[in-house]
Formats: C-alpha cells, sequence, structure tokens
C-alpha cells in the first residue's frame, strides 16, 4: 500500500485550516509550513494531530514556499491544499484508490468554489476549475509566478473526477482585500511579460474581465455571489494594470529629477 502525505502552506489562516485538516486527517502525514502567522494558524495545526508537522517558514511566495513543502514530506505520494479548501469523502476514495493504482506520477483535481452559501458553477466552472494537487514525490515542483502559481508534473498526468472544495473568501471584505492583494502581485507577472502599461489598455482588461465571466461564462447564473466574483475580478484586473502605469510614471518621475540634478 501506497502512503501518502497532505502539504498546506498557511498564513493567518485561523478560520479555515481546521476544516481543511478535519478532511485530509486520514492521510499519513500532514506537512504545514506556516509564514509566521500572527493568529493562531499553528497551534490549531499542532493540536490537531500528532501526525501534523508544523514548520515556519518566512514567507518568500507561493510557489517558493509550497516547493520547500514538498521536500519536506515523506511518503510516496503528496497531495497539495490550499488552507480554504477540503477533501471530499468521494475525493478521499478516489484518491486513496488511485495512489495504489496509478501509471501516471500526478492528477488533477476539479474544484468546486463556494462563496456565500453558494455553488459557483457558472463563474469558476469546475470542470474547467482543475488544478495538479496530487503528485509522486520527486515528480514535480511549483512555478515561481508570483500569484497563481502551478504544480508542473515532470511525467503523465490524468484526471480525476470528484471535486475538491473551494472556499477562497469568507465575505464581501476579504473578497475585496484578495482582489487588491492579488492585482499586488499581479504586477510581478506583467513586469516579466514586458507588458506596456496604457489608460485605454487598464480599461479595456478589466472591462472584458467582467464580461467574459458575467455574461460569456454566465455568472448572471450564480446570483448576487456570482456579480460579487465578475466586478471584484475585474476590479482586480484593473488595479493590476493601474499600478503597472503607477510603478511606470513614479519610475519616469524619478528618472526626471536625476537628469535634472546632474545637470
Amino acid at each position: 500500500m501506497n502512503t501518502i502525505s497532505c502539504v498546506i502552506i498557511t498564513k493567518n489562516a485561523a478560520h479555515s485550516i481546521k476544516t481543511c485538516l478535519d478532511s485530509i486527517a486520514w492521510v499519513d502525514e500532514i506537512i504545514v509550513v506556516d509564514a509566521n502567522s500572527t493568529d493562531n494558524t499553528a497551534e490549531i495545526c499542532r493540536n490537531f494531530s500528532p501526525k501534523v508537522k508544523v514548520l515556519i517558514k518566512d514567507w518568500e511566495g507561493f510557489g517558493q514556499q509550497k516547493n520547500y513543502a514538498l521536500t519536506q514530506a515523506n511518503c510516496d505520494w503528496i497531495l497539495c491544499l490550499d488552507a480554504d479548501e477540503r477533501v471530499t469523502d468521494a475525493l478521499r476514495e478516489e484518491i486513496l484508490a488511485t495512489i495504489n493504482n496509478a501509471t501516471d506520477v500526478a492528477f488533477k483535481i476539479p474544484r468546486l468554489t463556494y462563496f456565500l452559501g453558494r455553488a459557483i458553477t457558472h463563474c469558476f466552472n469546475p470542470k474547467g476549475d482543475t488544478v495538479t494537487r496530487l503528485i509522486k514525490k520527486n515528480c514535480g515542483k511549483f512555478t515561481l509566478d508570483a500569484v497563481h502559481e502551478k504544480l508542473v508534473a515532470n511525467g503523465a498526468e490524468s484526471l480525476l473526477k470528484n471535486y475538491l472544495l473551494h472556499t477562497p473568501f469568507q465575505n464581501c471584505a476579504e473578497l475585496l482585500e484578495k482582489a487588491n492583494r492579488y492585482s499586488t502581485l499581479g504586477v510581478e507577472n506583467l513586469i516579466a511579460k514586458k507588458v506596456k502599461p496604457g489608460i485605454l489598455k487598464t480599461f479595456g482588461h478589466a472591462i472584458w474581465t467582467f464580461v467574459r465571466l458575467y455574461f460569456i461564462k454566465l455568472g448572471m447564473l450564480d446570483g448576487w455571489p456570482g456579480f460579487l466574483i465578475a466586478f471584484s475580478n475585474a476590479e482586480g484586473v484593473f488595479y493590476r494594470y493601474a499600478k503597472l502605469l503607477e510603478l511606470s510614471y513614479n519610475n519616469s518621475h524619478r528618472q526626471e529629477k536625476k537628469m535634472t540634478a546632474n545637470r
């Protein structure tokens, strides 16, 4: 029988980590890499079970934290979760059956998002929101993108059929806070891609994001939560490009002041 570890990175996740841990109590080992939480996240994890190992590591980025967690796992297979995700009973049974009969080295899992007590099936269609989360030890690592890092396998992978449940925001305030935080991180990706800032580009990408989520992907059928998700995603995109504009302006302004001072 193959063994399985679960790795989780955390930062002030006291509101969700217990539910996550409850859903993976069946694994052989749980590795939690905590980025110096100021709440009681680490304490909750330590008190959950003797099989939980809590490691404190200064924040270096999503991919860096998760890659470190991968190196600490000791079992044959590794399940990678975020603190706001949980494994259903059906997914647990599928995972256990899979790791003992697998020929592939990694597996994608469809993810079903909940917001305000409602399953979001259009803005975030679970058939389209599939994430590689189950991997054989030493068979892959996470990319180092500033945000939306991905687990890349160095071999064949397949898709599981049962959902991973995802609750990325508890309320509107958290939805907006995450949109702001991710827009700041997203600027790094724009710079890496050498995207040039522009006012029309800023508005255009934001409008397209709302239209795509709310109308094309039928987010309107997700009700009020769907509207909030589409709007906040558009807002996040707007501020991502706006912050790129701000950075460009500040750099130009500093260059002008430097040239003036050298005259």
